[in-house]
């Protein structure tokens, strides 16, 4: 790392260019040291892909020969030098600490084009305002700007006064909700089940809010993961509802996620139909968007919901 000023999970100075605000970071995620570019996320990875972008080296072979010969390895050539000894005695190991998840928003009106995006799925100001949900002019990691592009359509999501989960609907799936610090069992919408003949289960917020105006007994974990259903969740769901209808994704995958956590606790499961799939609709938001509430309200009394 050519600037030597970066500590593990700090947004520090990017080493690919000039710049006058930190958008780089080396962080440990699960355990490994990777680095990521937030300007331009697809320059990510581990050690090997940092030394290929560093040196804009065309494949990882020359980033491979690259660090045999600075290391002295000997691997391509047969000629060990021995360097790697002495740079193994002088390195020091950065301290890794547990990820730290400070996340800090300075909140703005929301513009016209959030209004808009959120319309789409018939949320008005209202509903965002009653949901949590902020538009965002800054956004500190750690205490550093996270960097966030001036045009970018960006919405923080506030659980419980003091966590975030930033929402970016255009970026990539994999930074698409980063940062985001919510604890994995937090649920939207908990203080709706109560007294439920039926509890709906949504995997999103925005699920949730378009599920809500049709269905009021909803809610909505914060993924399609097994780690949001605490044993504490699934007692409430089962203590404050006669029956539990989980609804995931439409597609393979979330379908195959459903059926994991059904069996597991005996709840039931509806899905998007899957006719719309040809039309890119998997859950039930984006059908809201492409066909109306009324889509869902039909399709909720087909199946004797409502």
């Amino acid at each position: 790392m050519p600037n030597q000023d970066w500590k593990i999970n700090r947004v520090t100075y990017s080493p690919f260019r000039h710049e006058n605000n930190p958008s780089f970071m080396i962080g440990n995620k699960l355990g490994y040291l990777m680095f990521i570019d937030y300007a331009d996320t697809s320059r990510r990875g581990d050690c090997f892909n940092f030394v290929q972008t560093l040196h804009n080296l065309p494949s990882m072979s020359h980033a491979l020969k690259l660090i045999d010969k600075d290391f002295g390895l000997g691997l391509s050539t047969g000629i060990v030098t021995g360097e790697y000894k002495k740079i193994i005695s002088d390195y020091k190991q950065p301290d890794i600490e547990k990820r730290y998840s400070l996340i800090q928003v300075k909140v703005r009106k929301f513009t016209q084009e959030e209004l808009d995006y959120w319309a789409q799925y018939h949320q008005n100001i209202q509903d965002l305002r009653d949901n949590n949900i902020y538009s965002i002019k800054e956004l500190y990691l750690n205490k550093q700007r996270f960097p966030l592009g001036d045009n970018e359509l960006r919405f923080g999501y506030l659980y419980e006064g003091q966590f975030w989960k930033i929402y970016r609907p255009f970026a990539d799936k994999k930074h698409k909700w980063m940062p985001n610090n919510v604890p994995i069992t937090a649920m939207d919408g908990r203080e709706d089940i109560k007294n439920c003949n039926v509890a709906f289960i949504n995997k999103s917020k925005k699920d949730y809010m378009v599920m809500k105006k049709i269905f009021p007994c909803s809610c909505a974990v914060q993924n399609e993961g097994l780690g949001c259903f605490s044993h504490e969740n699934v007692e409430y769901l089962k203590a404050n509802s006669d029956r539990q209808i989980l609804s995931f994704d439409a597609d393979d995958v979330g379908v195959q996620n459903s059926r994991q956590i059904t069996e597991m606790f005996d709840f039931d499961y509806m899905n998007v139909p899957r006719q719309y799939l040809a039309e890119g609709i998997k859950d039930w938001a984006d059908l809201a968007k492409a066909h109306g509430l009324q889509a869902i309200e039909q399709y909720l009394k087909q199946k004797g919901i409502l």
